[in-house]
């Protein structure tokens, strides 16, 4: 086993405060968080993009919201105004959900243009694209099929979950979207990911990326474990 340090672990969070109930103070405190360990991207509500943009200039902290969350449901030129607006706020990491009820019905066109028509609106401001297949209402030949689709969109990184279905990221899916897309396309665990050893197994199984808002209690458990010279990658 290799070992690995702190750094690569927080390079691998997306630091999430995506709750409704938070306030200005807990998006502070969260990008207080994100600042300190330097994690790769803080991903919070759009209407906290002003602010949250303000607060991480000048870091090496990506500035991150989501589009169409949590249910992916909203008309496509809604969609695309919500990116633009967050791409013009600042944002350079967006996380949009698919119409999960037009890939279960097997619209193929529509999932594809949507991904398509906002990647295109991301990639002309240097931003990329995380679209989120929300793995818990899918077949495994969905779940393959949304990340391809994804792909041919010309998306950076296709993600598990939005955290409010009815279920999170599991290994076995992380597996199987690896293994659906190019090495072009990284893969993001989303969902249930509330400790180290976890992230752990999400980047044995191909992760790239973890989105997690228990980011503190995973940092303490990577540093302690470092400090102990028990930090080290999990055999796949």
């Amino acid at each position: 086993m290799s070992t690995i340090t702190p750094r690569d672990i927080a390079r691998m969070l997306d630091h999430s405060t995506l709750q409704p109930f938070l306030t200005e103070d807990d998006i502070r405190r969260g990008a207080e968080v994100a600042l300190k360990y330097e994690t790769a991207s803080m991903c919070a509500r759009p209407c906290d993009v002003p602010i949250m943009a303000e607060l991480l200039r000048g870091s090496p902290v990506k500035v991150c919201t989501v589009i169409g969350f949590p249910h992916g449901a909203h008309e496509p030129a809604i969609k695309v105004a919500e990116a633009q607006l967050a791409l013009d706020e600042g944002c350079e990491e967006l996380d949009m959900v698919i119409n999960i009820g037009r890939m279960i019905r097997g619209d193929e066109g529509y999932v594809r243009d949507e991904i398509a028509r906002i990647t295109e609106k991301a990639h002309a401001a240097d931003a990329i694209v995380k679209v989120i297949i929300e793995t818990c209402y899918l077949n495994d030949a969905q779940k393959i099929r949304a990340c391809q689709l994804s792909e041919e969109a010309g998306a950076d990184f296709v993600k598990t979950s939005t955290g409010y279905g009815s279920k999170g990221c599991t290994i076995e899916d992380l597996k199987l979207m690896r293994a659906a897309v190019s090495p072009r396309v990284r893969v993001k665990g989303s969902g249930g990911i509330r400790d180290l050893d976890t992230v752990l197994k999400a980047r044995a199984a191909g992760a790239d990326r973890c989105g997690v808002s228990a980011t503190e209690k995973i940092m303490a458990e990577a540093e302690a474990r470092f400090a102990a010279g028990e930090l080290a990658e999990l055999a796949d």
